[in-house]
């Protein structure tokens, strides 16, 4: 059955929350990434995304791709989540732009099809393209499904990220669920005094009205949260009650991520 323009709105935030349950869950779960400390898990993981940008060998790079699939096994991170919510949509937007390279970069022809020629050095880049996108997206996600949002953050905070780039991040993540759930309930109320069906044209104006009133609201409901914020206190850092601690586990993952991005390094070269 064909949805129409308000039933795919509701489809599309059911699932927003739905993704981000899913994250929640699977931080909380025992696994591999979950036993680190998160400053361990920010700086192993962003040394391996460093480790797919500096190398320039396909066969490197793939062997990053299996490293991260086996650390979200030993995460208990799905394999379906991965295929479904990374590598399909990071493969669908990264060939517009690695198919060309497959035509228009100079080498030895592989195959012709009339004025159009595939060459061997032209599906090395396309390839590596690809693969340099989906490893690095991969280790992020791994990143965000495997650490609270907070943590992230708190985190970061540690490496001296500026206080300011860590409050709008924490104020952003939280505000998007808010105005997800209010956008829900607008569009739910809209329909339950809606009689009859709506043509199309009537249900994106109805949906374009709503985006302004969320609109009008979302800026009158940040100035209402600054001065609240303020008034409690608030002078630009975010406190964090969650107190890390490094054991022996998290030096020996630490060593572990940082010589396994140093040897891709090397061997990429």
């Amino acid at each position: 059955m064909k949805r129409g323009f308000l039933e795919s709105t509701f489809v599309g935030f059911a699932r927003v929350v739905t993704r981000a349950m899913i994250s929640e869950e699977t931080a909380r779960r025992r696994g591999l990434l979950q036993a680190l400390d998160p400053r361990v898990r920010v700086v192993g993981l962003f040394s391996l995304v460093l480790a797919v940008t500096l190398s320039r060998k396909i066969s490197v790079v793939v062997a990053l791709l299996t490293v991260a699939v086996a650390i979200a096994i030993l995460s208990r991170v799905s394999l379906f989540v991965l295929v479904k919510r990374v590598w399909l949509v990071v493969l669908g937007f990264t060939a517009v732009i690695a198919v060309p390279a497959i035509f228009v970069t100079p080498g030895d022809p592989v195959a012709t099809f009339g004025f159009l020629t595939i060459t061997e050095q032209g599906l090395r880049t396309a390839a590596m393209l690809i693969l340099r996108v989906e490893t690095a997206v991969t280790f992020t996600t791994l990143l965000i499904l495997c650490t609270p949002w907070t943590h992230v953050l708190k985190a970061l905070r540690a490496f001296r990220l500026p206080k300011e780039a860590i409050a709008m991040l924490a104020m952003t993540h939280r505000y998007v669920f808010l105005l997800v759930e209010t956008a829900s309930q607008m569009l739910e109320s809209r329909r339950s005094r809606t009689v009859g069906i709506l043509k199309p044209a009537a249900q994106r104006r109805m949906a374009a009205r709503t985006a302004g009133v969320l609109l009008s609201k979302s800026i009158e409901l940040s100035n209402e949260v600054y001065l609240a914020m303020q008034s409690r206190g608030f002078r630009g850092d975010i406190q964090i009650l969650s107190d890390f601690r490094l054991d022996a586990w998290d030096y020996l993952g630490l060593t572990a991520f940082l010589l396994a991005g140093g040897l891709a390094v090397w061997m990429g070269r």
